[in-house]
């Protein structure tokens, strides 16, 4: 016990020393004085209102508040802050889309022909009010291929596509991409397409799909975004398909209404 007490003492003896030291050391720099220290447990402790004007001291400071930032709040700030900026970006994106939507390319005369031909129609011109298009049904019937989708098509039908370029209301189309064709007599099958058919249509109107609803979410980081779309579509009439046989329309002649009478006459009397 006596040697444990010892080595308490001197241990505290040791730390004074060591602390008076340590103040000596600061005080040999001009313009400080250590008036309010105090002295508890054989050690000094300086002044804290001094201790602060010290270059070395506000270099730890700073240094201790850089790494142990850690807080709830300073995380939440950093984590809004990140989330403002990927919301910034997202909103630069947006715009800059838009922006790329607003500008419309010109197209020289070869070009739109060009287009079209890989869509898979051709302009013909406008329809003139003189002209008779459209004729009675007939039984025979088409597969076309419009962009990337395929139509079951006979004369009289409309269809909605999405939106055609160069090309505007009540102009007449040639369907060119035409895959197989059908008669209750024969069919002809393209390999793909069938060179010689062709299907004749008029552009009625551009229109709008129904509104379809885009939600995304991210969870856990305050993010919804509910957005709407409308799809551009084009509604055409089909007037002719061309390129196989037609089978004859059988006319079929009704009897009279006197003929009826009399027969059903000649029945009863019978």
């Amino acid at each position: 016990m006596a040697s444990l007490r010892c080595f308490r003492e001197l241990s505290r003896r040791a730390t004074t020393v060591f602390s008076i030291n340590q103040t000596r050391s600061i005080s040999s720099f001009h313009g400080i004085e250590f008036s309010g220290t105090s002295i508890s447990h054989g050690t000094v402790i300086p002044n804290r209102s001094l201790t602060r004007n010290l270059p070395w001291y506000s270099h730890w400071y700073r240094s201790q508040d850089r790494c142990f930032s850690s807080n709830t709040k300073d995380t939440d700030e950093d984590e809004e802050s990140s989330e403002g900026e990927d919301d910034d970006e997202e909103e630069g994106d947006d715009f800059e889309d838009s922006a790329d939507m607003e500008v419309e390319r010109e197209y020289s005369p070869a070009e739109k022909v060009e287009e079209a031909e890989e869509i898979g129609y051709k302009v013909m011109g406008p329809l003139k009010p003189s002209e008779r298009l459209f004729k009675p049904y007939e039984p025979v019937f088409a597969i076309v291929q419009i962009g990337s989708h395929q139509f079951k098509v006979s004369n009289g039908d409309s269809i909605f596509t999405e939106k055609l370029k160069f090309c505007d209301i009540n102009d007449k189309l040639e369907l060119t991409k035409v895959l197989l064709l059908g008669s209750a007599s024969q069919t002809i099958i393209g390999r793909p397409i069938l060179p010689d058919a062709t299907v004749h249509a008029v552009v009625e109107e551009h229109a709008l799909d129904e509104k379809v609803l885009i939600f995304k979410k991210k969870r856990r980081k305050n993010y919804r975004r509910t957005r709407g779309h409308r799809q551009e579509l084009t509604k055409l009439r089909i007037t002719d398909i061309q390129g196989i046989e037609k089978p004859e329309p059988k006319i079929v002649h009704k009897p009279s209404k006197e003929a009826v009478t009399e027969q059903t006459k000649a029945e009863l009397v019978a």
